[in-house]
């Protein structure tokens, strides 16, 4: 009976050769706000909320951006706001 060779090691003419892995690293990202330590997003700072809106006007997920769930809510609920305010345009013509 012959052995399934691994992901780790792999048997070539009665030698075994270790399979070489690629080290992936994810750097963990913070949320700038955390660390600013912002406490309210306020709908009327135009220079912070075009920061987070992409070209075509969409706001980019939580797994993108690298924001915290609270302040990712606090975006979204702060760009919709200046939207419906007129002063962040819905879409970019």
């Amino acid at each position: 009976m012959t052995k399934v060779p691994t992901s780790e090691q792999m048997e070539i003419q009665g030698v075994r050769i270790g399979v070489p892995r690629r080290a992936f690293l994810k750097s963990r990202r913070f949320c700038r706000f955390c660390r600013e330590r912002v406490e309210f997003i306020d709908y009327k700072d135009l220079e912070l909320l075009a920061q987070w809106v992409t070209e075509r006007g969409r706001i980019p997920p939580r797994r993108i951006n690298g924001n915290c769930a609270r302040h990712q809510k606090q975006l979204a609920t702060a760009i919709k706001r200046a939207r419906i305010m007129a002063i962040l345009p819905f879409v970019v013509q």
